[in-house]
Order: structure tokens, then C-alpha cells, then sequence
């Protein structure tokens, strides 16, 4: 961890006394947090807990109803973007926003020159480039087209774009979420190295772990106010989850269940496509009742075609896929949904909700011909509306109700929609896709205890997901998919870490037999 700098330093950024309100709802109650000159401070707390609000005050998206910030002892002025940027705050927001069909250098150019200029300075900013990719070990092509490259090559874009800005204060918003563990490992270097080099990072992450590992001072919001800041030094997991949540959170352990009868199962399954994500070689898997079978892999290797066959989005090229021994022949999502299906999509906002919609509307969105919501063609609004209230207590949605606009929810709390959406109907076929990406510790206690109570009263559940550790506290099986190939499923009691990792490497080819 990099080491604090001395108090006769001023400290790189203050908050002193924050508050922010919309409407009744306290967002932000008087918090003061100090972040040193070459300090990272880890930031945490539950979904809704205020952090995204407060982050949005510091770059100037929103305006503080009291309280003030300093930047390297000067006050910031509020609610404009363009001076925190001037006072050297950059932030990495979890979702990034490059434009793919653009070089790298063009994305990090971009607002940097005046319309005006007779030419683009570009030969001095790829050399200026260039030496911060050595510097801080992100190394990308300058000239290569965003959408050429992996998820970790695109956050070190995003991570130069606010360094070529002279960034001074980095603030990156769960930064892992979409890294594989390497990639992770690697971005940990990175802001060691910048620390190092007296800049300062504040690490939003649901990550207890990684949070630990690589932060030097971890405060911590609960309901939007500041319960604690203290030395990593001092916390360990238990503590930081109970401060976050404010009572002891122990996730839940899976525990042995004779399994019954197939409920899905691919026989020799195959989908074409152009790229690796979309295309499924020839697979032969099954999914039986009281059954969790965990799919693991790095991004971008298959998951995609895969999900679009159970989710019965695209029929198979060649082969079968089965739902209790009945063929599945065209797409038919949802005949698939009213036989028992719950998705829980891999992108909330592409795939999950429509944001521009109420949250009653995104509630009901895969149950529209459901008799409950729907009456000869007419939309039961009252039903709906009743129905979206239950799902806000049962999965503890932090928001202003059932008409609020579903892009304004906090991504944990979107997330907790769409997975109260699927969930809520006691499924017999549950296909999660990182089921809990973006929630915090709590929340994914919650979620976890699910899918194994869901397991429990005779479910079949198909676990896909980055997160190794996910996959071997949750799963019965893993199967590993890469190239678009599935491996053998590995029982539970031969798991072995280093053997998955390997697997999910390519370093080891092992063809499929369920």
C-alpha cells in the first residue's frame, strides 16, 4: 500500500459537512471525508447508501444543499463538471463511455481541443500517451479502434483519458466488475503505482476483498451518512460488512441435495456466429432439478450464445435443447417464461430494464399477456402497480416508489428489480447471469440464499459468471466455457482452483460430456 503522505501536505480533497436531499429522501447527511495526496480510499456501503449521489456532488453533476469541498485547500466550486476537471478530478464510471468505432487516442482527444484550433496537436498527444501507458503500466494502442479491444484494455482507456486530463484525483466506480481476475491483479499495480506517484484514488467497490487488499483508509456510508473511516489496516471483511449493513451478514453455504430429474439439457447443441461471444460449438450439457450448475469463463467466450439458447432467444444452428424431455424448436422466450423460466440478464441496462420507464412498467416487462396484468389487451395498471410494490419490500429496492423512473435507480437497486422480477415467481427454470453484479455484501447474501432456497424446493438453476468464487460456494457443478467450447462439468468435491483457471486460460482443452 502506498504510504501517506505527511500532514504538513494538504490533504487532496475534502468534504465537509455534505448534504443532499430529494424531496424527503436523504441522499447525503452530513459527511465529511479527507483523502490524503497519495492515498487510495476505499469507498462502501450498501445500495442506495449515498455513494453514487456523493460522487455525482464531487464532479459536479449535482449541487450540495449544504456543506463544501476543497481540492488541494482551494473550495471547489459546485455543480460544474468543467471545474472539478480543472481542479484535476477524473472519474471512471463502472459503465464506459468510449465511442467504439473511434481510435484510442481520438477517445482520449476528445474535449481536450477547442473547435477552433487550426489542427489537431495529435503527434505530441500520442507521445504524451504513450509515456503515461509506460508510467502507470496501461498499455494500449493508440491507434486501435475501441471496439477491437477487451473490457480491461477499455478501462485503461477510460483511465488515460482522465490522466492526459492531468487527473490529480482519480475516482473510479467499481472498476472490477467487468475484470477478469488478472486483469484485476494488474489494475491493483496500477494504482499503487499511482499512489506512488502522489496521486489520489477514491475505489468505489462491493469487492470487501479487494477493497482490503489494496486501500490505505476505507470510509464507509450507511443509509447516506458517513458511519466510519478508519485504516484498512484495522477491518477485516466481517467488520466492513457489518458496518456497511449494520448487523453481522453471513452468506450462505450450499449443502449436499440428491438431484432429480433433468430439467434442461443441450444435446449437441451448436449456434453460429461471428464473433467468439456469439458462437457455441457443438455442447452437451444438463441442468436437473435441485441442481446448480455453475458456467465460469473469461468475458466474451461464449456466455452470450449460450444464454440466448436457454433463454429460448435463438434456436440451436444444429442439435437440441430440451426443457423436460420437449424439444425446443424456434425462439419462444415466452412460452419459456410462462413454463417456469426466470432470466436474470447479463446487461441490466441493455438487456434488463428499459430505463426510460417506470419501474411498475419494468416490473411486469416479461409478464404482459400474464392474466394478473392483462385483461383482454387491456394493461391492469392497479395490479401492476400493487404487484411493484411488493417487489420494492420483499428485495428492499431503495427508491421513491413504483413510478419512478427505472434509470434513476442505483445499479444495485436496478439490479434487485430484475432479479425480484424473476425470482418472485417461484421459478422451476432460473438462469442467472452474473446475478449479483454491482450489489453490495448484504445484498448478495440475499440473492445467494435464493437461488439455493430456490435449488432447495426443486429448482434448476444455470449459474453463469466471471466470478470463480461465486461459482464454487453456490454451484453442484462448474463447467468451464471457452471459445465457445464447454469442458467437462467438474464435481463439487474435485474442484480445484488452479484446474479451473487453467481451463478458463485455454491452457488446457478438454472436450465436453455431461
Amino acid at each position: 500500500m502506498s504510504e501517506v503522505r505527511s500532514s504538513t501536505v494538504p490533504p487532496a480533497l475534502q468534504l465537509h459537512g455534505i448534504a443532499k436531499y430529494f424531496g424527503e429522501v436523504c441522499a447525503n447527511e452530513d459527511i465529511s471525508i479527507e483523502l490524503a495526496q497519495g492515498q487510495i480510499l476505499g469507498l462502501l456501503g450498501e445500495n442506495g447508501a449515498g455513494k453514487t449521489t456523493l460522487i455525482s456532488i464531487l464532479f459536479g453533476h449535482y449541487v450540495a444543499d449544504r456543506g463544501h469541498i476543497d481540492v488541494f485547500g482551494k473550495a471547489l466550486a459546485p455543480g460544474s463538471q468543467r471545474a472539478a476537471i480543472a481542479a484535476g478530478i477524473g472519474l471512471v464510471h463502472q459503465h464506459f463511455t468510449l465511442a467504439g468505432n473511434l481510435t484510442v487516442l481520438d477517445n482520449v482527444l476528445v474535449g481536450t481541443e477547442s473547435l477552433w484550433a487550426p489542427a489537431s496537436a495529435r503527434s505530441a498527444a500520442r507521445t504524451k500517451l504513450r509515456a503515461l501507458s509506460e508510467q502507470f503500466g496501461l498499455r494500449v494502442d493508440p491507434d486501435a479502434l475501441v471496439q477491437r479491444l477487451s473490457v480491461g484494455e477499455q478501462q485503461r482507456v477510460e483511465i488515460l483519458k482522465s490522466l492526459y486530463r492531468q487527473a490529480r484525483i482519480l475516482v473510479l466506480d467499481e472498476p472490477t466488475a467487468v475484470l477478469t481476475p488478472g486483469e484485476s491483479i494488474t489494475l491493483f499495480e496500477t494504482l499503487r503505482k499511482m499512489a506512488a506517484a502522489g496521486l489520489s484514488v477514491i475505489l468505489i467497490s462491493h469487492k470487501l476483498d479487494e477493497v482490503l487488499r489494496v486501500a490505505d483508509q476505507i470510509a464507509v456510508l450507511r443509509a447516506g451518512r458517513l458511519v466510519a473511516q478508519r485504516a484498512a489496516a484495522a477491518l477485516d471483511r466481517a467488520t466492513l460488512a457489518e458496518l456497511m449493513v449494520g448487523r453481522r451478514v453471513l452468506r450462505p453455504k450450499r449443502q449436499p441435495l440428491p438431484v432429480g430429474d433433468v430439467v434442461w439439457a443441450l444435446q449437441d447443441a451448436a449456434i453460429e456466429g461471428r464473433s467468439v461471444n456469439a458462437r457455441l460449438r457443438p455442447a452437451t450439457l444438463s441442468v436437473h432439478a435441485h441442481e446448480i450448475v455453475g458456467v465460469v469463463g473469461v468475458a466474451g467466450n461464449g456466455q452470450h450464445a449460450l444464454l440466448e439458447l436457454a433463454c429460448g432467444l435463438r434456436a440451436p444452428f444444429s442439435g437440441s435443447v430440451l426443457l423436460r424431455g420437449q424439444r425446443q424448436g424456434q425462439p419462444q422466450h415466452a412460452a419459456l417464461r410462462r413454463a417456469g423460466l426466470a432470466r436474470i440478464p447479463e446487461d441490466r441496462h441493455r438487456e434488463g430494464v428499459v430505463g426510460d420507464l417506470e419501474m411498475w412498467h419494468n416490473a411486469i416487462l416479461e409478464d404482459l399477456n400474464d392474466p394478473r396484468f392483462n385483461r383482454l389487451g387491456w394493461l391492469r395498471k392497479a395490479a401492476a402497480l400493487e404487484h411493484t410494490r411488493a417487489l420494492i419490500a420483499e428485495f428492499d429496492i431503495r427508491c421513491e416508489g413504483p413510478a419512478q423512473r427505472t434509470r434513476l435507480l442505483s445499479g444495485g437497486n436496478m439490479q434487485k428489480l430484475i432479479v425480484g422480477r424473476g425470482m418472485v415467481t417461484q421459478p422451476s427454470f432460473i438462469v442467472a447471469c452474473q446475478p449479483v453484479r454491482g450489489l453490495d455484501e448484504g445484498a448478495i447474501a440475499d440473492v445467494h440464499a435464493r437461488l439455493l432456497q430456490a435449488r432447495e424446493r426443486g429448482a434448476a438453476v444455470l449459474l453463469v459468471t466471471d466470478d470463480l468464487d461465486e461459482a464454487l460456494e453456490l454451484a453442484d457443478r462448474i463447467v468451464v466455457i471457452q471459445n465457445g467450447r464447454l469442458s467437462a462439468p467438474i464435481e463439487a468435491q474435485d474442484y480445484d482452483v488452479g484446474h479451473i483457471g487453467m481451463l478458463m486460460l485455454g491452457q488446457e482443452e478438454k472436450t465436453h460430456a455431461a
